[in-house]
């Protein structure tokens, strides 16, 4: 009886499954569908999931109207820069909060972790003021500079490192290891699933990100992917199929990256809340 409750209980998890998998993967599977049809298939009702023709002239449309090459280039150049120097300023902050003890750590910590409740908005106005005045508006510096560091990033890797068990530390202070040698040769090497998990997260959330770069970008030679599909769909007249074409080359990068990081990426996700 109980084995039949509980073969009973898998099958009835296994379609609740396949729905949840059908309800995430099927809008993105139509995405991409509809980015091959003619502007006739994809306003036709009712609407029919394949199209009649197979084209590509949406994504030729994309081409000509904005510069995709170069916002994708600038997209990368943003996001990778960020990821990566946001992950070396993150976990250096991030092994002074959970290995060494010095006055005000908590004090700091918790003013870190404030900082993750004010809105954006609140400081765009002072944000574009002071780059203005650096002059560095409009440039690779401007956009990176600000996102050094993480509040999210730093309150992550400290419950990561706070997970590893301080005896490595002693023991490597007794073979007469420095503290940037214990962060480089022991605590990061472990902590390669968080590395990963957020580094996935820094380059989406910048790679997504709209208003920051608009902001502080004024020329299309400048703007980044999601800025030029802003003006592609802000034109005066909305083109569905070109519109679908360039979401599908502004999604498809960061499809790649977590099929490649799905691995570390979970695993992450399941220990990045261990705590001391």
């Amino acid at each position: 009886m109980k084995k039949r409750k509980s073969a009973v209980f898998d099958v009835v998890g296994y379609i609740v499954l396949f729905l949840i998998v059908l309800i995430v993967v099927l809008p993105l599977f139509w995405l991409i569908v509809s980015s091959f049809k003619s502007d006739a298939d994809v306003i036709k009702w009712p609407p029919h999931f394949f199209p009649s023709e197979w084209v590509a002239t949406q994504y030729r449309y994309v081409m000509k109207a904005i510069p995709v090459l170069g916002m994708l280039r600038n997209t990368v150049i943003f996001a990778g820069c960020v990821t990566v120097i946001s992950l070396f300023f993150d976990s250096l902050a991030a092994y002074a909060f959970s290995r060494m003890q010095f006055r005000g750590r908590k004090v700091i910590f918790g003013i870190i972790l404030l900082t993750m409740m004010i809105p954006f908005q609140v400081i765009m106005i002072p944000l574009y003021l002071e780059e203005f005045n650096l002059k560095i508006l409009n440039t690779y510096l401007g956009l990176i500079l600000p996102r050094t560091a993480s509040a999210y990033g730093i309150y992550m890797l400290t419950s990561f490192f706070s997970g590893v068990p301080k005896s490595l530390d002693e023991a490597a202070r007794i073979d007469g290891m420095k503290e940037f040698q214990i962060y480089s040769r022991i605590i990061a090497p472990l902590a390669k699933p968080a590395f990963v998990t957020l580094g996935i997260y820094h380059f989406m959330n910048n790679w997504n990100d709209l208003l920051y770069p608009m902001m502080l970008t004024s020329s299309v030679d400048m703007r980044t992917l999601s800025a030029g599909l802003a003006i592609l769909v802000g034109s005066n007249s909305i083109k569905f199929g070109p519109t679908l074409a360039a979401t599908v080359i502004s999604v498809a990068p960061l499809l790649v990256l977590f099929l490649f990081g799905q691995k570390f990426f979970m695993e992450g996700i399941a220990t990045s809340g261990m705590k001391e």
